[in-house]
């Protein structure tokens, strides 16, 4: 079989790999994406789809917000039902972690993010099927929004497509080869040669890369989340809602119904080797936090769960851009689970990167903060540590 030639393979289907196939088309050479299972049949077909900007660094808050313009307006073009703004609300029942709270909150308005105290004698106004017995602090975030991941990728494929790319969805893909300067894959049984090729392939990332002997530290990890559907169907606008004592949070779902989680669990697995199935405990413990916390939903049925992968960092920073010492390998990988609340913008700027006279010189600003060169050759992946932290991301200690 004859030789394809491509300027840019891009290895993943989620909403990042689709995301940057829609942004890269204009500005590059032929663009070849490739998967060997259906667009967003990982991470982004399990994902939450909160897009808050409670973040942890004025980094994450910028890039959210880029993301969220573009879904709200690519939605607003192709499927309103796939972006809904309803807010975030947060609160906790410890004293301890009222300064936590009042200090994280003060910085987000330091970077300009809407985010009010709320007393928690109203907090049954935004939740009215809640009890919040004993909550002392809270705080809500009145412009985040919900988003379906799925069919935002679908969106941003037909995009890509409209804009001249191809795709090779569903199709085996082999293990790419590094050869004269560029790369070859063999793509449903045809060798592609490639100038340049990016991995966006989620938790199966770290094995790929690995495969090809430029490790990165990535740590896959097992998330857990549940549909539920109440007695009393829930408005589209009801807040996502994160009660921080007992990790789990909430957002309203299709036809009335509820979506919750958060089933993580922090250790690192073999991305093929997790069950498709939530466990036993992850299901006790949102039925124990309905009983206790939401009332209203106590008797809501349980409509489907599921266990998904995510790819964790040691900063908690997704890897974007050049891999060290090998030419034309790029990466837009390690999420940390806020992969839908990014993708349209990181995607964008690797985008604009990948465009540029020279995609491989030392990152500019806008992907500094995660550039895969911030880590030595040799860094080992660190035990996952996701999640909608209270701390200051520009921490060092964080």
């Amino acid at each position: 079989m004859p030789e394809r030639r491509v300027d840019t393979v891009i290895l993943g289907a989620g909403i990042a790999g689709s995301a940057l196939a829609y942004h890269l088309a204009p500005r590059a050479g032929p663009i070849l994406l490739a998967d060997p299972r259906p667009p967003a049949a990982g991470a982004t077909g399990r994902a939450a789809g909160v897009v808050t900007l409670q973040l942890w660094n004025e980094w994450d808050v910028r890039v959210t917000r880029e993301a969220r313009a573009e879904y709200a307006q690519l939605a607003a073009r192709h499927d309103p039902s796939a972006f809904t703004t309803n807010g975030f609300v947060r609160w906790t029942s410890r004293p301890d972690w009222v300064p936590l709270l009042e200090a994280a909150a003060e910085r987000l308005r330091g970077w300009g993010v809407d985010v009010r105290p709320v007393p928690p004698n109203r907090l049954h106004d935004l939740l009215p099927a809640g009890r919040f017995d004993g909550v002392v602090a809270a705080v809500h975030a009145p412009d985040d929004a919900v988003v379906t991941p799925s069919r935002l990728a679908e969106i941003y494929l037909e995009e890509a497509r409209r804009r001249g790319a191809e795709m090779a969805v569903g199709t085996a893909v082999g293990l790419p080869v590094a050869r004269d300067g560029g790369w070859e894959i063999p793509i449903g049984g045809q060798p592609v040669r490639a100038r340049r090729l990016v991995v966006a392939a989620g938790a199966w990332s770290k094995r790929l890369l690995a495969d090809l002997g430029h490790p990165l530290p990535l740590a896959p990890y097992p998330t857990q989340a549940a549909v539920l559907a109440p007695p009393d169907p829930v408005a589209p606008t009801v807040p996502s809602a994160h009660d921080l004592d007992e990790d789990v949070y909430t957002r309203p779902e299709a036809n009335g119904r509820i979506l919750a989680g958060n089933g993580t669990r922090l250790v690192e697995v073999d991305p093929d080797r997790v069950p498709g199935g939530a466990d036993d405990a992850f299901l006790t413990h949102i039925a124990e936090t309905f009983g206790r916390r939401f009332p209203g939903w106590a008797d809501a049925d349980l409509v489907r769960a599921w266990a998904g992968v995510c790819t964790a960092t040691p900063d908690r920073r997704p890897l974007v851009g050049a891999v060290p010492g090998a030419p034309g390998l790029h990466v837009l990988v390690g999420f940390n689970g806020f992969g839908v609340m990014r993708a349209g913008a990181v995607a964008a700027r690797l985008a604009a990167r990948l465009g540029s006279d020279d995609d491989s010189a030392p990152a500019d600003g806008a992907l500094a903060p995660v550039d895969p060169a911030r880590f030595p050759p040799g860094t080992p992946a660190r035990s996952p540590r996701p999640g909608f932290t209270l701390e200051d991301g520009d921490d060092p200690r964080c």
